[in-house]
């Protein structure tokens, strides 16, 4: 029987199906879609020779981020990077800050610190759960600098609305997680997503500031890496919404 590594009990940790006692299918509303694409030989190998040092595993006590990074900067959480490209490249450029990213897709926790690695970037941390539990769980109150939420499933189907990650109670718990002036920034491809955000986001204004002059949308920024897939759409004509909250 084959071993199984760190990176492969990993996938089976976030694909495991839930049961009750009487042995029913229970359904977890989740923060993401399982998307259990083939782990390749080097993403195996970089999460297991670098776990110990760049990835997080889901607890339940709060982190402490300055035993974890070493130093007191502000954190910021992603949730959803992807392959990572992004993030390591927003992690290298700005080295004041500390980033955590979440991904359940193992494929691209495994390239995010694969580029990581290549980057020599050491203010990243991984952690391959749902973020959900991590928000509830794992971070303190008032411990975060930001959460950026780039592209995130749009469940484009109206029926499946309520499956989007960006609902009312979502909003409540990063406010609770935010520091005071700690930033909320959300970017999708979806213009109907994007609407959607917007209206819930209005819901908090009593306790997010709206950064955009127009009330409603930014151009992306500067500061976050432009991917390839959002090079792609745009030059298909896709358009491509940010939103940039600042907490009061």
């Amino acid at each position: 029987m084959t071993q199984q590594t760190l990176a492969d009990k990993k996938r089976k940790t976030v694909e495991q199906a839930e049961f009750t006692e009487d042995g029913r299918y229970k359904r977890k509303v989740r923060s993401f879609v399982l998307r259990t694409g083939r782990l390749s030989e080097r993403q195996r190998n970089m999460m297991n020779e670098n776990w110990a040092t760049m990835g997080l595993d889901y607890q339940a006590e709060p982190f402490d981020f300055k035993a974890i990074f070493g130093n007191d900067n502000p954190v910021v959480l992603e949730i959803g990077f992807g392959m990572g490209k992004s993030l390591v490249e927003m992690a290298e450029q700005n080295p004041d800050k500390n980033y955590i990213g979440i991904e359940v897709h193992t494929p691209g926790v495994g390239a995010c610190i694969a580029y990581a690695v290549e980057k020599q970037v050491k203010n990243l941390r991984v952690i391959c759960h749902d973020a959900t539990e991590i928000l509830r769980d794992s971070i303190a109150d008032h411990s975060l600098a930001g959460l950026q939420l780039y592209f995130p499933d749009p469940w484009h189907k109206t029926k499946h609305h309520k499956r989007r990650i960006v609902q009312p109670e979502f909003i409540v718990r990063i406010l609770q997680k935010l520091t005071a002036c700690g930033f909320i920034h959300f970017a999708t491809d979806w213009e109907n997503y994007a609407e959607h955000m917007l209206e819930v986001l209005q819901q908090f204004d009593s306790e997010l500031a709206n950064q955009s002059p127009t009330n409603n949308y930014i151009p992306r920024p500067d500061f976050r890496p432009l991917t390839k897939f959002e090079e792609r759409g745009k030059n298909l004509g896709h358009g491509v919404w940010d939103l940039y909250f600042i907490r009061k």
